[in-house]
């Protein structure tokens, strides 16, 4: 049965394949995973808590936060109930909270911390505000989750019932380089569309790990995070980018996405190391490299690919290693990458994939 709404997505990795670790989020030193199961059962219980609030379909609800599982919790009981998601980035100023948060006319607001909730919780602001850490004197989210109310189950059944695909699903606004934020109105169907339109693009299924840490306030990162779920492959959610290349390779992800000035910067970690080599080692890797740059997807000939084949048993598979050992697809969005860097990392072993896309085209 096809997916027609953003919460329909649960359900369809429910039916197919149900995951123990569908997402995941590293909470003191350990890594504090849901199932599809829980996935679903949370944002019902936090829909019913919503409409305890009393939000109703068609009121706008914020998300404030970096990449996290109570995100994706969160966006699916606001979704589930035919109320719309507004996210707004993390590190955003105070005006522009204060600014889209009543352009947008939200009602209730979720934020990560005590910082972002300082701004999100100005005098005029939503009615409710939440947040996911424990922060002195703000509600913690799972009060929200405490106030379902079972009698409201058939009247959520309703609600969801009524969401058509091309019902408003998010207001997403833009950066604001050109005056105040624009608010980049998406339908289900607009995100929907792309997500099955980029499935055939990423060799991953069921079995695949992602790390997510590209902004879920952004489409891009967002409309990844349906995918995977749509496909099955499990969510290992990043927010801070200081220990990252721990995470990576605790995690060993089958696919994450990345923006080139991250790859330029892994990028030339791996040559100060070629750096310090000396002789025969060093003389090796920097082959290796010259090799690389020379990478073509079609038209190799048969010596190329006997060096490079030698290149990946002794230099690549280290560069493989630090991306946890099984990245099979790196999706690179948000600006051009630089040819030398796919050619070479293709070469490597790590396909490169690069996005192109708009706010305004669900990406």
């Amino acid at each position: 049965m096809p997916i027609e709404r953003l919460f329909d997505i649960p359900g369809h990795q429910l039916a197919n394949y149900p995951k123990p670790d569908a997402l995941a989020t590293k909470e003191n030193g350990e890594w504090r995973k849901y199932s599809t199961q829980e996935l679903l059962d949370i944002s019902e219980r936090l829909a019913l808590g919503l409409m305890a609030l009393g939000v109703k379909p068609g009121n706008k609800v914020a998300i404030c936060s970096g990449n996290r599982s109570e995100w994706a919790l969160v966006d699916q009981a606001i979704l589930r109930m035919g109320a719309i998601t507004v996210p707004i980035y993390p590190t955003s100023s105070p005006d522009d909270y204060a600014y889209i948060l009543k352009h947008a006319g939200v009602n209730v607001c979720f934020s990560a911390n005590a910082e972002i909730h300082a701004k999100a919780a100005q005098p005029g602001g939503p009615a409710h505000c939440f947040t996911f850490d424990q922060v002195g004197g703000a509600r913690h989210w799972s009060e929200a989750l405490g106030m379902a109310d079972p009698a409201l189950s058939a009247t959520l059944r309703e609600y969801a019932a009524a969401v058509k695909g091309t019902d408003l699903a998010t207001i997403i606004y833009t950066s604001g380089t050109t005056g105040k934020p624009k608010g980049v109105m998406l339908s289900h169907r607009n995100v929907i569309s792309n997500l099955l339109a980029s499935i055939e693009r990423f060799p991953v299924d069921h079995n695949a790990r992602c790390i997510s840490f590209l902004p879920l306030s952004h489409i891009y990162e967002r409309m990844l995070m349906y995918m995977y779920m749509y496909v099955g492959v499990s969510i290992y959610f990043q927010e801070s980018l200081e220990d990252l290349g721990d995470r990576i390779r605790e995690v060993q992800p089958d696919v994450f996405t990345a923006v080139p000035r991250l790859l330029e910067k892994i990028f030339d970690k791996i040559i100060a190391k070629g750096e310090a080599l000396t002789g025969i080692k060093r003389a090796l890797f920097f082959w290796a490299l010259e090799l690389g740059f020379k990478y073509d997807v079609h038209g190799r000939s048969w010596w190329y690919n006997v060096q490079l084949a030698i290149a990946r048993k002794l230099i690549f598979s280290k560069w493989q290693a630090a991306l946890g050992g099984r990245c099979r697809v790196v999706a690179s969005g948000s600006a051009a990458l630089q040819e030398r860097l796919a050619r070479v990392f293709n070469a490597a072993g790590v396909p490169v994939m690069e996005g192109y896309g708009l706010t305004e085209s669900s990406p």
